[in-house]
């Protein structure tokens, strides 16, 4: 699914005064142009997935691609995770976690560790119309994805292959820029914005946070605030590779049952990302308290406090699905914790 963005454009008129002729005969007085009305500076456009501002065009014949990536020890060390736009942890089985990264602004070239898709990431991508880069699926989450008309990249397409250096499974690797040309179309599309852009100034006080823990289970992600950036602590990324983050987004999502068990016989969960939930905006050394909705799969985040709607400041996000409930317990809640 690829969605059209409006492209607003501001054109100049430009009008002329001409003397009138005198009459009976007299020279006709000679007259000056008036000068041009003078164009408002065009509004410059901003990346969908960062609010950022861009130089040029944010329009590419390519939706953004969204990297599934293994988040356990076996994974690092993660490559290509700095250059993404955006990131959304999301609980799997055995209160681990994957990431979904997205890529469009920037496309990197060598990705990975490449993992399986599940029916979770259909409530993160299909917002802005993504594809997803994986290295598969279970037949029951592949079935899922094909039905909501999200197209997907997996072994065998342009750009995999194996890392000889890595223990499979976790050595399937993909260089993006050769998997982002097979999807290029030749129609220039902008995808809507992922989440409601604005002023941080406009952000409420909020409380200190410099610490922040969220809780999936057997992962705990940290994050440290130092420098005006949020700092994963426990990635599996290289230190020069690691996603630093403008804005950590924390929101309490539902989990049920993906339907079926893994090969090791585990449960499968599926986070639910639609409905509402509580929230909470890490920026700038702040927590602000909040409360998200999603009306559809497909539908737009929207963020509210008391005070009214909640914009999320221009920058580099990632967000955290963490647990809200036991999935009728077959796993714990998790938990969204910060300190000063």
């Amino acid at each position: 699914m690829r969605r059209h963005a409006f492209v607003r454009t501001t054109v100049a008129t430009a009008t002329l005064a001409f003397a009138l002729a005198a009459c009976g005969g007299e020279e006709p007085e000679e007259s000056s142009p008036e000068p041009a009305e003078s164009s408002a500076p065009a509004e410059p456009e901003t990346w969908p997935l960062t609010g950022l501002e861009a130089d040029g065009s944010v329009a590419k014949d390519r939706p953004p691609l969204v990297v599934k990536y293994d988040n356990t020890a076996s994974s690092a060390p993660q490559v290509g995770l700095g250059r993404a736009d955006l990131v959304v942890e999301e609980l799997v089985e055995g209160g681990y976690t994957r990431l979904a990264a997205f890529f469009y602004s920037k496309v990197p070239q060598e990705v990975g560790p490449v993992r399986s898709m599940r029916t979770s990431d259909i409530g993160i991508v299909s917002p802005v119309g993504a594809e997803i880069v994986t290295s598969g699926g279970a037949a029951r989450t592949v079935g899922a994805i094909k039905n909501a008309g999200i197209t997907f990249h997996s072994e065998g397409s342009p750009g995999f292959g194996r890392d000889s250096g890595r223990a499979a499974p976790y050595n399937l690797m993909t260089n993006l820029a050769e998997t982002a040309k097979a999807t290029e179309d030749g129609t220039e599309d902008t995808p809507p914005d992922y989440l409601a852009w604005g002023d941080a100034a406009d952000l409420p006080q909020g409380k200190p946070a410099s610490s922040i823990q969220a809780s999936f289970g057997s992962r705990v992600t940290e994050w440290q605030f130092r420098g005006g950036k949020y700092r994963n602590t426990n990635s599996y990324a290289a230190e020069d590779d690691r996603f630093v983050a403008d804005t950590v987004l924390a929101l309490k999502v539902q989990i049920g049952d993906a339907g079926y068990l893994d090969p090791a016989g585990s449960f499968v969960p599926e986070t639910k990302f639609e409905g509402q939930g509580k929230a909470v905006l890490f920026h700038d050394g702040r927590a602000i308290q909040a409360t998200w909705s999603k009306d559809a799969l497909d539908g737009e985040v929207t963020l509210s406090t008391s005070e009214g709607d909640l914009a999320v400041p221009p920058g580099r996000t990632w967000i955290e699905l963490v647990p809200a409930n036991d999935a009728a317990g077959k796993l714990r809640p998790g938990d969204i914790t910060f300190q000063k």
